[in-house]
């Protein structure tokens, strides 16, 4: 391998990506087209210079097993039962459609065999996670009911792309022919998935909490990291050497195992500090694949693609929102953020290209594809609801569009019996703090970086989350973004004004309330946005005060003379 390739692909296909992924952003576009883009530059079919498409390959590989541990990390049962009703049917419908269409286009039309038609229908027929995910947090709908049913409806085309990327090499991947072999093929490929499933869940279910465990009482970030990446890594490797399985299937089982212990949290935000930049340059990878040339040779090609991914999906997500009684302004709105490919499109076509079922042809007609409903699925989405209400008013439409939103099953209910708090930290202050809110009617959730700690908050019946709260994703889960007030409770906390840059930032009316060591530290803190900051050193110089005065006799008017004085002099700045 030659050293300065990597260097240079490395370095020319990442700031590629980060040039053109901030020019997308800045247009209200998706990263992804940027570093879809940005492969195309630095592609040997353009001009200037070239980044080495086998390197960038191999590294992408990474990407894509650290990308199904992210999903199996954040792949919970209890999310998709949640929205059952309509996710399940619907995801597998809608995928259902969207490969038949395929089949039936792409062999009656451009004369490809119907296994082709079928592998590139499975391609285009799950939608990007990364894309639904910005879209609804872009327009504010991801914990509302239409952010729960697309995400349940994601888990359900997620699950469909992974049985998609075991069946294939299954499928295709040996000499034999025939119903019989292909049936034993089949029953051998699914007893070893059994077989590696018992296994991770079983030995690594007992395993990997320990190891982590373990790893977390250190105290070293670096090491947690590690140990996460070698789980991610190992079990994708092994699966692919000892069970003979894909190694996606193995990082999604691992991300599984990892996501039922109280390690998920941080794993998802500390752990995976690579996944970001091999993601990227998984994309531009597969940017470096598209051809220009190629694709004006089949111009036809591609307007069909693009035809069933914006139309013939979102139709068929549409419909079968409407026959299960849900509102019209749900349905739509479902169907509008469905409307794009991303990256397991990518993955299946990579499997369906290694595989001789699909041309370069066909993968690039995939990418431009990506790259144009990537681009128009946040316009698409943001039309759903002016679109409802002109629908709203026709006669034909006014039964639909009153249907009340009630009709989805299940979905996890907010009380506001409670009130809400978040509190970093559990040493003496957090203790106290919490033990007054629980008596005064809040329920507050702990974030702790000591996993025993958690531990026993959780054996006592008190919500904690283990993590680092300069995290969005680990204020996220301790209920952030819905709290009435948000408590620093610990002056070592590191990173301090990033929690509460975050904490701002996910619910901008939660109170803030700091505590630091020092009272020089106090206006950072306020500048980040905390309501109020309480000073160890001001506090303790307030008791002494207070103490000496009571001593050599001060009536209770000199001491609260004298204690008004000091706050005056020592916390104007701090308190709000």
């Amino acid at each position: 391998m030659n050293h300065l390739d990597l260097i240079l692909t490395l370095t020319g296909g990442l700031a590629a990506a980060l040039a053109l992924g901030l020019g997308s952003q800045k247009l209200g576009l998706s990263p992804i087209v940027g570093y879809l883009v940005a492969g195309i530059l630095v592609s040997p079919n353009t001009p200037g210079f070239a980044a080495n498409k086998d390197l960038a390959k191999e590294m992408a590989e990474i990407g894509v097993i650290l990308l199904m541990f992210g999903v199996g990390l954040h792949f919970h049962f209890k999310e998709l039962l949640a929205v059952k009703r309509i996710a399940v049917p619907g995801a597998i419908v809608q995928s259902a459609v969207a490969t038949v269409l395929s089949m039936v286009v792409m062999h009656y039309f451009f004369g490809w065999s119907w296994t082709q038609g079928a592998v590139f229908g499975m391609a285009i027929a799950v939608a990007s996670t990364v894309v639904l995910t910005r879209v609804l947090v872009d327009n504010h709908d991801l914990h509302k009911p239409i952010g729960h049913i697309a995400i349940g409806w994601l888990v359900v085309e997620d699950l469909f792309t992974v049985f998609v990327l075991v069946l294939i090499p299954a499928v295709f991947g040996g000499e034999s022919a025939g119903g019989g072999a292909l049936a034993l093929a089949i029953g051998w490929t699914a007893l070893k998935i059994v077989l590696l499933v018992a296994f991770t869940f079983v030995v690594g279910g007992w395993a990997i909490p320990r190891l982590l465990t373990v790893i977390a009482r250190t105290g070293s970030r670096e090491l947690f990291t590690l140990a996460v990446l070698v789980i991610a890594l190992g079990i994708a490797v092994g699966a692919a050497k000892l069970f003979g399985v894909s190694m996606e299937l193995g990082a999604f089982l691992a991300g599984m195992v990892v996501a039922r212990s109280e390690f998920s949290t941080r794993a998802a935000t500390d752990a995976l500090p690579m996944k970001d930049a091999f993601g990227v340059l998984f994309f531009v990878s597969v940017g470096m694949l598209f051809d220009l040339k190629s694709l004006l040779e089949t111009p036809w090609l591609a307007v069909a693609t693009v035809g069933i991914i914006l139309i013939g999906k979102p139709l068929a997500a549409i419909a079968i929102a409407l026959i299960l009684r849900y509102p019209l302004k749900t349905s739509l709105a479902v169907g509008a953020v469905l409307s794009q490919i991303g990256e397991f499109s990518f993955i299946v076509g990579t499997i369906g290209k290694q595989y001789g079922l699909l041309d370069d042809k066909a993968f690039n007609v995939l990418v431009a594809s990506a790259i144009i409903t990537i681009t128009v699925a946040p316009l698409i989405y943001r039309c759903a609801g002016p679109l409802e209400r002109r629908l709203s008013k026709m006669p034909g439409f006014r039964a639909l569009a009153a249907r009340a939103v009630e009709t989805t099953d299940n979905l996890p209910a907010d009380s506001d019996d409670n009130r809400r708090a978040v509190i970093v930290g559990y040493g003496p202050v957090g203790k106290t703090v919490t033990r007054l809110l629980r008596e005064n009617g809040f329920t507050p959730v702990i974030v702790e970086m000591n996993v025993d700690t958690v531990r026993t908050l959780r054996s006592k019946g008190i919500a904690a989350v283990y993590g680092d709260a300069s995290h969005p994703e680990t204020l996220m889960t301790a209920g952030a973004d819905k709290a009435d007030i948000f408590i620093l409770s610990a002056s070592s906390v590191e990173m301090g004004s990033e929690a509460i840059q975050q904490a701002k930032k996910l619910n901008p009316k939660v109170r803030v309330l700091a505590r630091t060591a020092y009272l020089r530290e106090a206006d950072e803190l306020l500048n980040e946005g905390s309501d109020a900051v309480f000073s160890g050193e001001g506090e303790v110089a307030l008791s002494m005060t207070e103490n000496i005065l009571e001593y050599f006799g001060a009536t209770d008017e000199q001491i609260d003379r004298e204690r008004d004085r000091i706050r005056r002099d020592l916390f104007a700045q701090v308190e709000a």
